[in-house]
């Protein structure tokens, strides 16, 4: 997994799977909402997501009041966001 970042947006690719993709998405993110409110993040290919980096994304949308958007590519980790409720909570698109 590859992260990159401009200015409020984070792309992310390859796969998130492991402990050290959820330390890397939540470092990179803490550091963005120092100074943006309103966060975008573009998961171009990635198949899954881990439950760590849900519950950090639900958190900042919930508890930091952070303006939180995603646009993701794979058609079943849109699903997954549908049956988990979560589409709306993040602002699903798809890419």
């Amino acid at each position: 997994m590859e992260i990159s970042t401009s200015s409020n947006v984070v792309t992310i690719t390859g796969s998130i799977k492991t402990v050290g993709d959820f330390q890397s998405i939540k470092s990179c993110i803490d550091s963005l909402k120092v100074s943006h409110k309103s966060i975008k993040i573009i998961i171009s290919d990635s198949i899954s997501i881990t439950s760590s980096v849900i519950g950090y994304l639900n958190r900042l949308v919930l508890k930091d009041k952070i303006d939180l958007s995603m646009k993701v590519a794979n058609k079943n980790l849109i699903e997954l966001f549908e049956d988990l409720h979560l589409s709306k909570v993040f602002k699903i698109e798809k890419i």
